[in-house]
């Protein structure tokens, strides 16, 4: 008999005008890259954020891609990544030659470990890539001044945070390069789609050419220049128009979305604390200083056993729940650059105790409910 979930861990839903959108932008004629509507939600977000210049992107990987093109990433050069991190994370900088070199992370926030950060810099260092875990910051007080002395580039993965803040700045505005993701995952979605965000004006206008292919037809259709030709290399990173109309409608709704998800974290938080700290389950830690973006909501159990056990308990009574990433360095790629056991230990820890509970935009009161009474029930 086919499983008939109850509670989706994920559930991608229009919030707003996506669907009028689509329509206006299917009727305008232009569904290709940086129409209308692309051109509204680069400006939304220059606008909300405070951003020299926002790219729409097709997925946050390609903002990745373009940020490793941007630094001019080369074979040899190295690049800071944390262990607990999605693969398009290091990606993006082993594809041009990059050597990643994988830093643990902390056993409060999930973030990377900036007290092990200067023992890894060489003057091969390229690149630091501060993942955001959860949408809660990084230390990037410490990490900038690091970064900053030794001359090295930041490039925030910020796929988790957007409209996070640490110390009253958002996220994702803090190197010279910042990627976004909207997959259908994240906060605000696109089904696929990312940005990249320059705060780094020097690397604007190059960012343009690489995201058109290499061309400067930017340029062209500003009326800087008569005609557009091929002046770098680049790829096809611009979203269908069709894509950009169903983000619009999202950002638009994105106070909506974010009181929602706001209220879903807290909601958790205050159901399962007792319980938590009866059974030796660690809950997220958000420092006071930090204004998480609301983008998970995750437990620590005390071993893979009951992480285990506690996923297929809530399965059975139609939950689902998730665990998240597993160590970079241990992958049979991260041990063909170096990796061994024992190498990012809180990494390897956490990994096998981490689940996720159902969280996103149309998660009801009642099904929250639901999820809440079933773990309470749980028999460690």
């Amino acid at each position: 008999m086919e499983d008939k979930l109850r509670v989706d861990f994920n559930l991608p839903a229009p919030v707003g005008k996506e669907l009028e959108y689509i329509s206006q932008a299917i009727q305008s004629g232009h569904i290709s890259g940086d129409g209308p509507f692309t051109k509204k939600c680069n400006t939304l977000l220059e606008q909300a954020l405070g951003v020299q210049k926002v790219l729409l992107t097709t997925s946050c990987t390609h903002a990745l891609d373009m940020s490793a093109i941007l630094l001019n990433i080369q074979p040899g050069d190295e690049v800071i990544i944390p262990d607990f991190t999605f693969v398009s994370t290091v990606n993006a900088f082993v594809l041009r030659g990059a050597k990643p070199l994988f830093i643990d992370v902390r056993a409060d926030t999930l973030n990377l470990d900036e007290s092990k950060l200067e023992a890894l810099i060489t003057p091969r260092t390229k690149a630091i890539v501060p993942v955001h875990y959860a949408g809660v910051g990084c230390e990037m007080d410490k990490i900038l001044a690091i970064a900053y002395q030794h001359e090295i580039a930041i490039v925030e993965d910020n796929a988790h945070g957007l409209f996070g803040k640490y110390k009253g700045k958002y996220l994702g505005t803090f190197g010279a390069l910042a990627a976004q993701s909207f997959h259908e995952t994240k906060n605000f979605s696109s089904g696929e789609g990312g940005a990249l965000l320059i705060n780094d004006p020097a690397l604007a206008e190059r960012a343009e050419i690489i995201r058109e292919k290499g061309t400067n037809r930017a340029r062209f259709f500003r009326g800087q220049i008569d005609k557009y030709t091929w002046v770098d290399i680049g790829s096809s990173f611009l979203p269908s128009d069709i894509l950009a109309a169903y983000l619009y409608g999202q950002l638009e709704q994105r106070e909506r979305i974010q009181s929602h998800r706001k209220n879903l974290w807290y909601t958790y938080q205050a159901g399962l604390k007792d319980w938590a700290g009866q059974h030796d389950v660690q809950l997220p830690t958000i420092p006071d200083y930090c204004e998480q973006s609301y983008h998970m909501f995750y437990m620590l159990m005390p071993n893979l056993d009951l992480r285990q056990k506690l996923i297929m308990y809530l399965r059975e009574r139609g939950i689902y729940s998730v665990f998240h990433y597993l160590p970079l360095h241990l992958s049979d790629m991260g041990r063909g650059f170096g990796g061994r056991e024992g190498d990012c230990p809180v990494t390897e820890r956490v990994s096998d105790r981490l689940i996720r509970l159902p969280f996103h935009n149309v998660l009801t009161g009642t099904d929250q409910e639901q999820v809440i009474e079933a773990i309470l029930e749980f028999k460690f």
